[in-house]
């Protein structure tokens, strides 16, 4: 016969466990003070009753005005009918219903002050109330007790007659909580049905019918499931691309070195361009391919990426006076990965290197929106030709070596962060490039 196996991993168990525990403590607790409560109740309840049958007993005493001997007779008969044991003392003489506890009781009888006591004697236990008057002059006391030990049988059947209703309690609390803990964990076996479902290929999405708890598990599952598959369109078209544009170079490349015809300087320029220009495609797809996107789960150190890019580039312009303008924060990060923006600084950082003729200012200021902008004094660009930039391809001067497509990686780049970029004229006279990313929905 198999054991049943308890995952104490599992949710479920876990949540049984806490819950049963809980109930248990509780109701452990709840029990003893029951036992506590209910005898405190029970004394104070029988202390009240002897203490109004001590002050009947005296009135009637005060009224009859009764001889001592008669008093004490009339006492003992009266006692005799409630089946309370008593004392009585009036002048010097003591007389006591039951002769037994007379001399256990006699002590009492010394103190001037009224109140209740208890007092054991072997298995019987009692609850004494004593009592000072005056009759007809002659000081007296009167103790009344009644037996608590039959009280105290009766408390206790009573409070292991409730300890039994709250095991059974116990026991239908703890398969309460089992039916709403499997109840509450019908959502968590649905978004379990829904991930197979998509493995299998059944669904593309999760559903977001789901409890608050899990609005955010939910939303960040598919966050990384449409990054995945941006990522896999991303790849494939790059390979689409590259398949396209790198065909016919390629095969007019090997036309020409199987050719018997020699190859003469014109053509030897005309092979080195075309090989240029597939070297610059897959550079553009490769890079394309390596943008993680916001939802990586990466973060970049804003003093850390942006120092070590300004400083790779006053290595590479070394006649070019680089300056970075960067918050007082030290050590602020921005969810973008970090790759990503050194991609974006580095294609805008590159691109005014290229063109300034002394002078590139870089600043980069953060709150909801990470703002840098980037601005030189090279030649600038015509006011009606800013539209034209980052257009794949369009190069609006020859004076510089390149393809063009920097500017156009970054204008694919950027939406990728909900970003924007824009072109101006510097106040230095050349171009002013200004990026905006939005970040606060990032943090959230």
């Amino acid at each position: 016969m198999s054991s049943l196996h308890i995952d104490r991993r599992s949710l479920r168990f876990r949540l049984l466990t806490w819950l049963s525990g809980i109930a248990l403590l509780v109701m452990g607790a709840a029990w003893l003070l029951h036992g506590i409560l209910l005898q405190d109740l029970a004394r104070d309840f029988l202390g009240e009753r002897l203490e109004r049958e001590a002050d009947h007993a005296i009135e009637q005493l005060q009224q009859n005005r009764l001889s001592i001997p008669l008093a004490l007779d009339s006492a003992s008969r009266a006692y005799q009918i409630f089946h309370h044991l008593y004392v009585l003392r009036l002048g010097g003489d003591t007389t006591a219903s039951d002769p037994r506890w007379q001399d256990a009781l006699a002590p009492l009888l010394e103190e001037s002050d009224s109140a209740l006591f208890e007092v054991k004697e072997g298995e019987r236990h009692l609850l004494v109330y004593r009592r000072h008057f005056m009759l007809d002059g002659e000081p007296g006391a009167l103790l009344v007790g009644e037996d608590f030990s039959q009280v105290e049988a009766g408390l206790q059947r009573l409070h292991w007659w409730v300890a039994g209703i709250a095991a059974g309690l116990l026991m239908l609390l703890v398969t309460l909580n089992l039916l709403a803990v499997n109840r509450g964990l019908v959502p968590l076996s649905r978004l379990r049905d829904q991930l197979g479902q998509l493995q299998a290929g059944e669904r593309e999405r999760l559903s977001l019918d789901v409890p608050p708890e899990l609005d955010s598990l939910v939303v960040q599952l598919n966050r990384f499931m449409n990054e995945i598959d941006s990522r896999l369109q991303r790849s494939r078209d790059s390979v689409a691309n590259l398949s396209h544009a790198l065909k016919t170079p390629l095969a007019a490349v090997t036309q020409v070195l199987r050719g018997s015809r020699p190859i003469d300087e014109a053509r030897r320029e005309k092979l080195v361009k075309r090989l240029e220009e597939i070297h610059a495609q897959l550079d553009v797809e490769l890079r394309r391919s390596r943008i993680a996107g916001p939802h990586a789960g990466r973060m970049s150190d804003l003093h850390r990426d942006c120092s070590r890019l300004m400083e790779m580039f006053r290595g590479m312009y070394p006649d070019k006076r680089f300056h970075l303008a960067l918050p007082e924060e030290r050590g602020r990060r921005v969810p973008i990965e970090s790759q990503d923006l050194s991609e974006m600084l580095g294609i805008v950082l590159d691109n005014a290197g290229k063109w300034a003729a002394s002078e590139v200012i870089c600043r980069v200021t953060v709150n909801d929106v990470l703002k840098v902008t980037i601005e030189d004094d090279g030649p600038g660009v015509e006011p009606e030709e800013l539209s034209r930039l980052g257009q794949r391809g369009i190069r609006l001067d020859e004076r510089q070596p390149g393809y063009g497509l920097g500017l156009s990686i970054l204008k694919q780049l950027i939406p990728r962060y909900s970003g924007q970029v824009r072109f101006d004229i510097s106040s230095l006279g050349g171009l002013k490039i200004e990026l905006t990313i939005p970040l606060k929905e990032y943090f959230r």
